[in-house]
């Protein structure tokens, strides 16, 4: 099995948590504010619609001030592997301060408990482990949810898990948006999905698992399948086919996005409310309830423009040698030892300002 750096990884959780809060907000404020409400009966949405206004902390379940909330991210479809949650982010929202603290959770941490990476948690909450059945574990979000806490040491009090497929239909029911390539560029090894184990009819190059794709410099409208291909392309000829480059492009989706949700032709259209509604129903699991939904989305909103990331120390989690005793994975363990938590708790209690 290929060894990926930890550099890389850390890179990518950190690279897609703004996306994925972005996403979360997307998906809810948009029916939120629309026909969504309407679909509920009178009392919930006018609490909903209080608890936006108010944000009453004594409404929203948390722990000295933060509400913390596990957000997983999968990549769905039918393929094997399409409910491991290979993106975790936990997002922590303060009551008190306009502030947003999101922390990477390394798919690869191995978990004793379960003999399996954490990033399988979601998958066993839903099927049940050979340890638990799915009625003990209370399900994929609450299981997954119960593992992440003994690694991190503190409550989490929500979790929602977003299908990665959700992105392309974001932006096509905002009706596509205006992005700005500043430096065109042209990637010939663009995967083609669905092609990934192509045999190519016996090319050695595989070159029918690869299109061509080229963006040329200057303002445009782009549709969801073309953001998706902006934002992935990993090998574009010269700068742009670096990490940083890749960063700085999805960033712009994520800037292009905010810049079109926000506006009030689009936030009140019913069409692209309703169109939000059934890309939650298809795309999203949580256990928010609704008039919790009002407060969050009024905390994320306040504090979107302090977003802080952070990453877990290299000192604190260790790789060992690929053996029987992970079954042959890629894992990381506490540097303390197999399955003893006590310095990543005390890291997360640090970090959290609890």
């Amino acid at each position: 099995m290929e060894r990926p750096e930890e550099s890389v990884v850390s890179r990518h959780q950190k690279r897609w948590g703004k996306i994925i809060l972005l996403t979360i907000l997307v998906l809810f404020l948009v029916p939120f504010f629309g026909v969504g409400l309407a679909v509920y009966k009178f009392p919930l949405a006018a609490k909903t619609v209080y608890n936006f206004i108010a944000s009453p902390a004594n409404q929203i379940a948390s722990n000295g001030g933060k509400t913390n909330i596990l957000v997983m991210g999968k990549s769905g479809g039918a393929h094997d592997g399409a409910d491991l949650t290979d993106t975790m982010i936990l997002v922590s929202v303060s009551l008190d301060r306009t502030e947003i603290k999101m922390i990477s959770i390394p798919r690869d941490i191995w978990i004793p408990e379960i003999r399996a990476k954490i990033n399988s948690a979601y998958y066993w909450g839903k099927q049940g482990t050979p340890y638990f059945t799915s009625q003990e574990t209370g399900g994929g979000i609450a299981f997954a949810k119960k593992i992440t806490e003994e690694v991190v040491g503190q409550p989490i009090q929500y979790g929602a898990v977003i299908d990665s497929s959700s992105f392309r239909d974001i932006i096509d029911a905002l009706g596509g948006i205006e992005v700005n390539v500043e430096n065109g560029f042209t990637d010939k090894l663009y995967p083609i999905e669905g092609r990934e184990n192509d045999t190519c009819e016996g090319d050695t190059t595989f070159t029918c698992r690869y299109e061509t794709i080229i963006f040329n410099p200057g303002v445009q409208t782009m549709n969801g399948g073309t953001a998706l291909k902006f934002v992935r392309s990993r090998h574009a000829e010269g700068t742009e086919g670096t990490d940083i480059a890749r960063e700085s492009r999805q960033q712009k989706i994520v800037g292009a996005i905010k810049e079109k949700i926000t506006q009030p032709k689009v936030l009140l259209n019913p069409k692209v409310d309703a169109a939000m509604l059934n890309i939650v129903k298809k795309y999203v699991e949580t256990d928010i309830d609704l008039p919790a939904s009002g407060i969050l989305i009024r905390l994320i909103l306040d504090g979107s423009k302090n977003i802080n990331q952070f990453l877990i120390p290299d000192g604190l989690l260790v790789n060992p040698p690929i053996s029987k005793a992970y079954d042959n994975l890629y894992v990381f363990t506490p540097k303390a030892g197999n399955g003893k938590w006590e310095e990543i708790n005390e890291w997360f209690t640090l970090i959290l300002g609890i």
